[in-house]
């Protein structure tokens, strides 16, 4: 690009899509309106070249700062990083094809030396003539706060279209103003700050600027009244909303003629179709992707009922922890009447309890056990019998239970567009059915189960000797097999990229043989492809390793297949080395695995259970995610890629004040959260989130590590305010201590876990009506923004675990009860940390 366009480079950047489009002169005439049109001219000449077909073969070794390797597109080879290859691909999207605009920005891209050098070069260059202005470093760790469904449905389409106005109250004093945007029903208008107006107040309008064009009856006036007033430091920005006590049916017909024949001309407001599009893209990548159970509690007379629990790919696993050896599901263990009315009798930011599982396998059945921090501490001489011999158990897990309230309604999520667009629109715009809606009518409360277990948490809790004679006495935390718990019946929103085929619950005995080693195990789900598996020890082989398996119990219940030694190929393996996901490696000579499981399913469909596909009530795994959605307990994260960075894209939540919002609001923008804590303390750049997310791909389970922060606000420099480690960053346990109670004698520690994953592609299919509709009006807005989400590479949830990390480096109830407030309020500078530990 020549020096002369460089300033155009946005505008630039935003037409590329435009080039090969119908309307691509008149989208320039409106973008670059405010360019002269020799300018426009040099414009438009440009973004043609960059859109020829290129030929030239790209080969970057030794060129930047990344490994290159071969990368095929249409038959020619080029020698890509990885850098260079996201680049390629996300410029030949706009483009349609490999052009001379892809081939520039892929070899400029951030990493390039010769970029980095004159960039070196040009920043030299600036600080010897003048001073270098210093952003301010938190900016860089910012990110918008969305609502998940947090977006308006418009009944009707807004015009964009500004015309002057006079406006009178009741007491007929007159206000001049100029209208925003104008619909057959309202006007958003804008006016001098100093007029004192209130909401509900009624006003008459007259368009004066429409008066000389239009023949308007300038006797009577149009009935309004002030729907929500917005307050800037400039002027106010009124709602009004079209009265018809007054009727005055000449005006209305004449408006509804003006707006229809202007739309195009004017253009039509998008701001909440655009707000709703990003909003469901963020929601899209989030809910498939997050490991809690959300699970749906019933009120029926005074009682606490689990019901439904909300499933995907990411928690599905977790779930299948609480099936027994029949594969009934008894998650509803957890959530006795007594457990949940104890967490909604806490104060409303803290809703929340620790719960530590362990299940026992007996004689082929599943005994579970569990007990929450009080639980424990009402029997104090077992509670480190209890916590001790359950870490050293395969099944331990810590769970964080959180409650919040919900309203059935809020499972109907409309589009962002009135009916009146289509009739697909209205179909899709339908509320659920009285039959669905019937179901939920009783469902009140959320309860979010995530399991929080971690190898450091688990070594602590293992340190706890245990005596062998004493055990017998932990069938006080045992749920009883003759009191089954409630059915808490598990539904999955259908999301376009579920999996390619129905995996059956099955649990059966299973024989791992590698290299000249047997590791006894029983699978967890088959299917006719793969299945997963649970071993008793330890299994250190990679992925792609190629394994046998024996089913002794399978076996004799068939003489037609021989299932000995039959292959398979490792494709995944759980953190603690136990859970074994394997494909089938089939050959012509060898696919009896597939074979028998095919015959298997096929002969027992009604006896093997799957997670529901077919729904009992159309549409209720839906009306389940739209309630969740609206109702995001945790903080969750988005990080898009800029340059060789992960930076901050978005953040959602609906908590609006707890122990963790209030530090991520620290000197954070309005309707911004600081996301600091997670990126650097005060000496140095973290390097999870970078480390991470170069090593797993889309699709896969998230990482999650444990982060301790210390929060002072009164310090004004952010690092001195906050200062964060990951735990594994501590070498001994008692460094570990000596951070918690140095943070909490200068101010407050918060222990979050920090999640993270890569996001997969985002469905469009889902907001295609919107999308249309912005394309209708400014495709060129539509194709920017499906190009911004692309963008999105990862994803995440923070969770706060101060209260059972300060329990577990035994700090006294009272710190832990201090720490929940904010930090001026209860510094406890000076003080030993004998007084902050139990007594």
């Amino acid at each position: 690009m020549s020096q002369d366009l460089e300033e155009y480079h946005d505008i630039i950047e935003e037409l590329k899509p435009m080039i090969n489009e119908p309307e691509f002169n008149q989208v320039l005439n409106q973008v670059a309106s405010g360019i002269s049109k020799q300018k426009r001219f040099l414009l438009k000449m440009e973004l043609m070249r960059l859109a020829r077909p290129c030929i030239r073969l790209i080969d970057l070794r030794g060129l930047v700062d990344g490994k290159c390797r071969i990368y095929e597109h249409q038959g020619k080879e080029h020698s890509l990083d990885d850098i260079a290859i996201e680049t390629f691909e996300r410029q030949v999207r706009i483009f349609g094809e490999y052009t001379i605009g892809v081939y520039e920005a892929v070899t400029n891209t951030e990493n390039n030396f010769r970029v980095r050098y004159k960039k070196e070069q040009e920043e030299a260059k600036a600080q010897r003539n003048k001073p270098v202005v210093v952003k301010p470093k938190v900016e860089e760790f910012q990110a918008p706060i969305i609502k998940f469904g947090g977006f308006a449905q418009r009944g009707e389409e807004r015009m964009n279209f500004s015309v002057n106005i006079e406006m009178f109250t009741d007491l007929n004093k007159s206000i001049q103003a100029t209208t925003i945007d104008v619909s057959v029903n309202g006007l958003k208008v804008k006016a001098s700050k100093e007029h004192l107006l209130k909401p509900e107040e009624r006003l008459t309008v007259q368009f004066r600027g429409l008066e000389k064009e239009y023949l308007l009856d300038k006797r009577q006036g149009v009935a309004y009244i002030i729907s929500s007033i917005e307050r800037t430091k400039d002027d106010q920005r009124l709602n009004l909303k079209r009265q018809f006590d007054i009727p005055f049916p000449s005006f209305d017909k004449f408006f509804e003629r003006f707006i229809h024949g202007n739309k195009r001309r004017y253009k039509v407001n998008l701001d909440n179709t655009i707000t709703a599009i990003q909003n469901k893209t963020y929601e899209q990548y989030y809910i498939p992707s997050f490991v809690s159970i959300p699970v749906f509690i019933e009120k029926v007379n005074e009682r606490y009922v689990p019901k439904y629990a909300l499933a995907n790919d990411c928690n599905r696993e977790e779930i299948q922890y609480w099936a027994n050896e029949l594969q009934d599901l008894k998650i509803g263990y957890l959530l006795s009447d007594e457990r949940i009315k104890h967490g909604l009798s806490l104060d409303k930011n803290r809703q929340e309890m620790f719960i530590f599982v362990f299940n026992h396998i007996k004689n082929e059945k599943v005994y579970f056990y569990s007990a929450t921090h009080a639980e424990l501490d009402a029997k104090p001489d077992l509670k480190n019998l209890f916590l001790g011999y359950g870490s050293r158990k395969i099944s331990w897990r810590i769970y964080k239970l959180e409650f919040t309230e919900v309203d059935p309604e809020q499972s109907y999520l409309p589009l962002s567009i009135g009916n009146s667009i289509n009739d697909k629109v209205k179909r899709q715009n339908q509320k659920p059915s009285p039959r669905l809606m019937s179901r939920l009518k009783n469902i009140h409360h959320v309860a979010l189960l995530t399991n929080v277990t971690d190898d450091i948490s688990t070594e602590h809790y293992q340190k706890f000797k245990i005596k062998r004679e004493q055990l017998a006495q932990l069938k006080v935390f045992g749920h009883p097999r003759n009191r089954p718990p409630p059915v808490v019946t598990v539904y999955r929103f259908k999301y376009f990229n579920q999996r390619r085929e129905t995996r059956f619950l099955l649990r059966t005995a299973v024989q791992v043989s590698i290299d000249g080693v047997v590791i006894e195990g029983h699978t967890e789900d088959i299917s006719t492809q793969g299945l997963r598996i649970e071993l008793e020890k330890s299994f250190y082989q990679t992925d792609k390793a190629k394994v046998n398996l024996s089913f002794p119990q399978l076996q004799s219940v068939t003489t037609k297949y021989e299932l000995t030694d039959l292959p398979y190929i490792v494709r995944n393996l759980s953190k603690d080395k136990h859970v074994v996901h394997l494909q089938n490696f089939v050959t012509e000579e060898s696919n009896t695995a597939r074979r028998f499981f095919e015959a298997l399913i096929k002969s027992n469909r009604s006896k093997l259970k799957a997670y529901r596909d077919e729904e009992e009530v159309p549409g209720i795994g839906e009306a389940l995610r739209n309630i969740y959605a609206k109702n995001v307990i945790n903080v969750a994260y988005f990080l898009r890629k800029d340059g060789v960075e992960f930076v901050p894209d978005a953040v959602a939540t609906s908590t609006d004040s707890n122990r963790l919002t209030q530090l991520l609001n620290f000197q954070a923008k309005p309707k911004h959260f600081n996301l600091y804590p997670l990126f650097r303390n005060a000496q140095k750049r973290h390097d999870f989130i970078s480390h991470t997310l170069a090593q797993i791909k889309p699709n896969d389970r998230p990482e999650m590590r444990e982060l301790f922060i210390a929060f002072d606000p009164s310090k004004e420099a952010m690092g001195d305010a906050i200062n964060s480690y990951f735990v594994d960053q501590f070498t001994k346990p008692e460094q570990r201590r000596q951070f918690v109670a140095q943070a909490l004698q200068n101010g407050q520690f918060i222990a979050v876990k920090v999640f993270l994953a890569r996001t997969g592609r985002p469905d469009f299919e889902t907001m295609q009506s919107e999308l249309n509709y912005v394309g209708v009006y400014a495709v060129h807005k539509a194709k920017l923004l499906e190009e911004q989400l692309w963008n999105i590479s990862a994803m995440g949830d923070i969770i706060d675990v101060t209260d059972e990390v300060l329990r577990r480096y035994e700090f006294s109830e009272n710190a832990i009860l201090l720490n929940h407030k904010p930090p001026a309020t209860h510094k406890v500078k000076q003080v030993g940390i004998e007084q902050l530990l139990k007594t």
